[in-house]
């Protein structure tokens, strides 16, 4: 293996990749995997049969659990269990969810569904994990963030906050942690093609106003999430702490 190779081997890691079944955590779970990671993924209701296949044609392991990071309780429960049964040294908080409604009419239900799922849950997994790497002084950690991480938006103010708070939590972490050789950061994608953003695609005014934005004229694929997520996942980034990296085409920068 070659020094350049070896910066950004992941052989003989475990890595756990919350909401793996499609888009930007499949990607990252494929990647990770072809770097050299086992792989552990959690769902709630979509299969990870497609992502179990795409890991195991890497030649790595892939372990599946049924979880609801909806239910913070639940996802109390599944840390003490996977913990017992797996060393993780790499945590990818993808799993999230969004709401459209307008903020005057946005309802508490609504609410605290996007908060759990993307917050609350959030905050119990990452604690739970990093208690562990900080006793073995070894871990990454990546939070998927957003450009409404940055920004207000329309119509999704549950996201923009738990977003925000997503990178907060991130640098907050970071601060602590850093000390310990556990490293917290977060990736924050511009407009990708996935189930989430497909409402959006979808309206032909909406997309080509985004389109026009965008430095790089295109969507993103989840494929172009794969090499910061490998990048802030290997050795090669054991310097870099709470730091919201955004990958969004020029995005942020126009």
């Amino acid at each position: 293996m070659g020094y350049l190779e070896s910066y950004f081997s992941l052989e003989g890691k475990t890595a756990l990749v919350t909401g793996p079944g499609t888009g930007i955590g499949q990607g990252i779970a494929e990647a990770l995997a072809k770097a050299g990671a086992d792989i552990v993924g959690t769902a709630h209701t979509s299969g990870l049969d497609e992502t179990k296949r795409l890991i195991e044609g890497t030649d790595k392991t892939f372990t599946s659990y049924q979880l609801d990071m909806g239910n913070p309780d639940e996802v109390e429960a599944f840390t003490k269990e996977v913990l017992d049964r797996h060393q993780i040294d790499i945590l990818v908080n993808n799993a999230g969810t969004i709401r459209r409604e307008k903020a005057a009419e946005f309802s508490r239900e609504n609410w605290e569904t996007v908060m759990n799922v993307n917050l609350n849950s959030l905050f119990i997994l990452t604690q739970a994990v990093g208690r562990h790497m900080i006793e073995r002084r070894h871990g990454k950690i990546i939070n998927i963030a957003s450009l409404l991480s940055f920004q207000g938006g329309i119509l999704v103010p549950a996201y923009t906050a738990s977003k925000h708070a997503v990178a907060g939590l991130t640098k907050s972490f970071a601060n602590e942690w850093a000390a310990y050789n556990v490293q917290v950061n977060a990736i924050a994608p511009g407009y990708i093609t996935t189930n989430n953003t497909k409402q959006i695609r979808e309206d032909k005014n909406r997309n080509t106003e985004i389109l026009k934005r965008i430095p790089a004229e295109r969507w993103g694929e989840p494929a172009d999430i794969a090499g910061a997520a490998v990048f802030l996942s290997s050795p090669a980034s054991d310097y870099v702490n709470g730091h919201v990296l955004a990958v969004d085409g020029g995005w942020l920068a126009r």
